[in-house]
């Protein structure tokens, strides 16, 4: 027991003197020494003129997406095959605003899908729907 509080008292000791070795902090500036601010002298823009147009919301928006995309990528030989057999030719032009217009005629599924569509989401259907129980 003698033996653990004398190591416990030397760590003490060398914990201690550790910390009375450094009486200031470095300074990090003292390393090297920092360039002075400049404007760069080609640095200039000139103000807006009266009367002229700026950048339409499309115009920046694209020039945005040119910025961090780099605009559309060369379609490989394969990649336009692949789209040739697929039919993209074949689409009808704005037909993504076709379909949700009520005049668009839609497939009858029949009285079941709709059931499953308009399910209420209970934990009944879901335990039973679980295999296992």
């Amino acid at each position: 027991m003698r033996k653990a509080y004398s190591a416990l008292a030397l760590a003490a000791a060398v914990a201690v003197s550790a910390c009375a070795g450094r009486t200031r902090s470095p300074d990090e500036f003292a390393v090297a020494r920092n360039a002075p601010l400049i404007i760069p002298p080609d640095f200039s823009l000139a103000p807006p003129v009266a009367g002229t147009g700026g950048l339409t919301p499309a115009d920046a928006q694209q020039q945005a997406i040119d910025a961090l995309f780099g605009g559309p990528a060369p379609r490989t030989p394969g990649e336009t095959s692949l789209l040739d057999a697929a039919g993209r030719t074949d689409a009808q032009i704005g037909i993504r605003s076709q379909v949700g217009d009520p005049d668009t005629r839609l497939v009858d599924k029949g009285p079941t899908t709709v059931q499953i569509l308009t399910a209420a989401n209970t934990q009944t259907n879901v335990a039973s729907a679980q295999p296992g129980q």
